[in-house]
């Protein structure tokens, strides 16, 4: 058994690396990825699409990658489409077990966070006037060259490495001096750099790079090296985490970390290259430093897609033997177009750590973006200085490496030291971290506001820059925090015209102690919200969150470049600024829109997710894969008790809110899109219109005793409308049914009849057998040459309730509902002893169309009679017993107890069986037409 387990184990693993180093042929190749249940074989899955299986998708559990013939379609949805119709019938297929399905294709890489050319150069000469012209102050001198001599530090580009000992502007780096005299220098951290690769041939980084981390998705090769004239970001990033001591250019934060290159920039990729790199080696590589993203053109709005999200969640609970990888991520170099980092999904993602810019001075560079995700800041370029660092080459060193993405890896090296000296934290645990140990800057220009928990937040800087010795102190203390757990609200709808200008409209969303509870969640770390917003011009947009604390998150800005049409179609905010509220309260979203033009906009609906952690370890589970249907509309679930308000204020406050309409899911957020009200509100109130708006009980009108469902008093009414709706349906359905019902038994033959009487001249007719010479046909009669037929005259009902007046037994007379009744209660009947003496099966139709042959013979249900006009019709009837008389008919006193049902099986038998005798004793009357 163990040596069939780890060969299992190795098939595996030579199925993994045989899905990262296949070469691609998209000319002549299609590439699908399906996420496979676990008990469906893959193998299974490709022969009955016809598909090739390549392998697993890297570390995505159950996800498979699949090729195929090059086609125009997506013949994996088509199969699965035709599929889902097929299921209906109940057969079991191999395709059942495929739960999700995408076709692969090429896409631009991703932006590098390089330094973008200034929009609005300064003077020629002013630049040089800013450098700094301040002598290096002398202590600081000093204290760096004891710094080298004690850490035998030779390299000879340290000294201008300002960010990591800054001698002029004495305090603005990154504080690392002491944490390395205590031996921290990020021994047994690894550190993947995301990027177009790295020069693993470099004397700065051959020594700490780590191959087995490594790998090159653009060309499918082991070797991520740079092969592209601007291959350069990525060991430039590399050379600031893990560039050695040495005589060549600088060191690194973290000079005895590991390095590793996943190669992703240089060329056109897949979603499912790029989601097998963001979790390449995941156990060994911890840090992910990511320096790229969407264009900072200040237009742009994308995130990353279902493939590569998954891997992101993937990683931070698997990743690390379940600590979870550490991604961070630059937070974009687009301020001078109006850019915001909560536009980019990689940003804005709670897995993230989102790192903005400083400069040398401290000052925030014209390039870096502000937003409510931007977890802290580091150095980087400005002020006219850059990050000295590692170039491409053997021997090539860099004096203008910068933007935000020197940032990013910057803080990635940081954060490997920490991981030398607690190898046990998880991600969350990374964060927290950042987040309280980070040194406000520039407190009079930044912005800040005061959170719950005492820190100090600023959309432009987050909670400050990151301090080595600060975080690696507080690391080594830091007691865990519990697993995460997250509450998701309803979808809260609204569907109001935003007013111009300065007047915005809110909505406010209470959360209330018991939904905390049972979402099991006790202290807030990120907040969410998924909105749908129509405009006509995206950019005149912008949103804020208010929490029940008075904490604003600007969430989005107005963008002067974004023209697009297109609003935001469930796109996903998030802030960091109301880091360890207790959520409990009313939480207020403030729309506006800022531009009075000819483009209009509507608010249509929202939810907010709230994310932190667990009151019970114990009862903490993993967040569930995200799926395509995320964000669908949903009817509504009655839950919890949930109050919702809309009202129209000016940002960022509110007034009195009205009822909104709200829908839930118990597990994940839907999307719908009823409606909500709101009223405008001047702009003069916005200075004290801080505080959200007020949200009242809903009111109702039911009875105490009868339950709300939690919902409004409008969902209530539409609730118990709906019931009384489908009360009155069932009753009237049930009403028809009865008459329909009293309506088939008065034409039953077996029940009760009602009676014209007859008057003289109709008595002597069937006396004296006038009826019975009608063209051969009575109530029964024989059609063409002795076929049997059972019927009415003509004009006869069915069954035999009425005989018409050309049926001969009335000869045009007054018409008679039944004749006279052949009834097992009546005594004989002078009209019964004359039609039994004759034999003759026409006078019954004269006599009441069969209705007297209840008097002890046998039913049937469904044979032909005939209708007005003598042809046939359908027609319950009773046969004679064979050598029976007309007089013997009647039942005795026990048959009168016997019941019998028309078509009963026993009926039908004896019929048969007496069938051709009968027909050999039967006079034909009238055999003819």
């Amino acid at each position: 058994m163990k040596m069939w387990s780890g060969a299992a184990l190795l098939g595996l693993a030579a199925l993994a690396a045989t899905s990262q180093v296949l070469p691609r042929n998209w000319d002549a190749n299609d590439y699908y990825v399906l996420h496979l249940d676990a008990n469906t074989s893959p193998h299974e899955v490709a022969r009955s699409l016809g598909l090739a299986h390549e392998g697993p998708l890297g570390e995505l559990r159950h996800h498979h990658i699949f090729t195929a013939k090059r086609t125009e379609h997506d013949v994996v949805k088509r199969e699965l489409a035709y599929r889902k119709k097929r299921r209906s019938l109940g057969e079991r297929d191999v395709l059942d077990g495929v739960l999700f399905s995408e076709k692969q294709a090429l896409r631009k890489p991703w932006e590098k966070r390089i330094i973008p050319q200034q929009r609005n150069p300064l003077p020629p000469d002013l630049p040089h006037n800013l450098r700094s012209t301040d002598p290096p102050v002398q202590s600081a001198v000093d204290a760096q060259a004891d710094l080298m001599r004690k850490l035998e530090i030779n390299d000879p580009m340290f000294a201008e490495q300002w960010h990591l000992f800054n001698t002029v502007q004495v305090g603005h780096d990154v504080n690392v001096g002491d944490v390395w005299l205590q031996g921290v220098t990020g021994k047994n951290a690894t550190v993947a750099i995301v990027d177009d690769g790295l020069d693993m041939y470099s004397d700065d980084l051959k020594d700490n790079y780590y191959a087995a981390g490594s790998y090159d998705f653009n060309d499918k090769v082991d070797e991520p090296r740079p092969r592209l004239q601007d291959d350069k970001h990525g060991t430039r990033c590399a050379g600031e985490v893990s560039a050695v001591r040495n005589d060549v250019c600088g060191v690194g934060v973290a000079y005895d970390s590991k390095i590793a290159g996943l190669r992703i920039l240089s060329k056109l990729i897949s979603d499912a290259d790029e989601a097998v790199a963001m979790n390449y080696d995941f156990q060994h590589n911890q840090i992910y430093s990511c320096s790229w993203g969407p264009p900072d053109d200040g237009k742009s709005m994308d995130a990353p897609g279902i493939l590569i999200r998954r891997a992101m969640l993937n990683a931070v609970q698997n990743g690390r033997g379940g600590l979870g990888s550490i991604y961070v991520f630059a937070s974009g170099n687009g301020a001078q177009n109006e850019d915001n980092c909560n536009f980019d999904g990689y940003t804005n993602s709670i897995y993230s750590i989102t790192v903005g810019a400083i400069d040398r001075k401290g000052l925030h560079p014209y390039y870096s973006e502000k937003c409510s995700a931007g977890l802290v800041v580091t150095y980087s370029s400005g002020s006219s200085d850059a990050i000295h660092t590692t170039d491409v080459g053997q021997n090539a060193c860099s004096n203008s490496h910068g933007g935000t993405s020197a940032a990013a890896p910057l803080a990635a090296g940081i954060f490997a030291l920490v991981l030398q000296v607690r190898p046990d934290l998880s991600w969350r645990d990374m964060q927290y971290l950042a987040m309280d140990t980070a040194l406000p800057v520039n407190m009079d220009t930044g912005d800040y506001q005061t959170t719950t928990i005492g820190k100090k937040f600023s959309h432009t800087y987050g909670y400050g820059k990151l301090d080595s010795s600060a975080i690696v102190k507080a690391a080594r203390s830091w007691k865990k925090v519990k697993p995460q757990a997250w509450y998701y609200s309803p979808w809260i709808h609204v569907n109001e015209d935003i007013p111009q200008g300065d007047q915005g409209i809110a909505v406010g969303f209470e959360v209330t102690k018991d939904m905390l509870k049972d979402a099991n969640l006790a202290r807030l770390e990120h907040i969410t919200v998924t909105m749908n917003v129509a405009h006509g011009r995206r950019g005149d947009i912008s949103v804020d969150l208010i929490s029940p604390s008075k904490v604003v998150s600007h969430l989005s800005v107005t963008r002067k470049y974004d023209e697009s049409t297109e609003g935001y179609d469930d796109w996903t905010f998030m802030s960091v600024a109301h880091w360890g509220e207790l959520g409990t309260g009313t939480w207020t979203i403030v729309v506006k829109d800022t531009n009075i033009n000819e483009f209009s906009g509507r608010f249509v609906d929202w939810h907010l997710k709230l994310w932190g952690e667990s009151l019970d370890a114990s009862k903490a589970v993993l967040l569930p894969m995200p799926t395509e249907e995320d964000d669908n509309d949903h009817a509504v679930v009655p839950t919890t008790t949930l109050k919702a308000s809309t009202t129209s204020v000016p940002l960022p406050g509110g007034t009195s809110p009205a009822d909104a309409d709200t829908t839930d899911h118990p597990n994940r957020p839907v999307n719908a899109k009823p409606t909500g009200t709101g009223t405008p509100v001047p702009p003069e109130a916005e200075e004290s219109a801080t505080a959200p708006a007020s949200t009242d009980k809903p009111s109702t009108w039911l009875p105490s005793f009868l339950p709300t469902f939690g919902v409004s008093a409008a969902t209530q009414a539409w609730i118990y409308g709906s019931l009384v709706l489908i009360v009155l349906f069932c009753a009237g359905l049930g009403v028809y049914l009865y008459l329909a019902r009293r309506k088939r038994l008065r034409n039953n033959p077996r029940n009760d009849y009602e009676f014209e009487l007859l008057d003289d001249d109709e008595d002597d007719d069937f006396d004296g057998g006038e009826g019975l010479a009608a063209s051969g046909r009575g109530a029964r009669g024989f059609e063409g040459a002795g076929a049997e037929k059972f019927g009415a005259g003509a004009g006869a009902g069915a069954g035999g309730v009425g005989a018409g007046a050309a049926a001969g037994g009335r000869k045009g007379k007054k018409r008679t509902r039944g004749g006279e009744l052949y009834n097992a209660f009546a005594g004989d009947s002078s009209d019964e002893d004359g039609l039994a003496d004759d034999n003759d099966f026409g006078g019954r139709g004269a006599a009441g169309g069969g209705g007297g042959g209840l008097s002890g013979g046998q039913y049937r249900d469904g044979s032909s009679g005939s209708d007005g006009s003598g042809s046939p019709i359908r027609l319950s009837e009773k046969l004679p017993a064979p050598g029976a008389g007309a007089g013997s008919r009647r039942r005795d006193s026990d048959e009168e107890d016997e019941h019998h049902v028309v078509g009963d099986s026993d009926d039908d038998e004896e019929e048969e069986e007496s069938s051709d005798e009968e027909r050999a004793r039967r006079p034909l009357h009238g055999g003819n037409r």
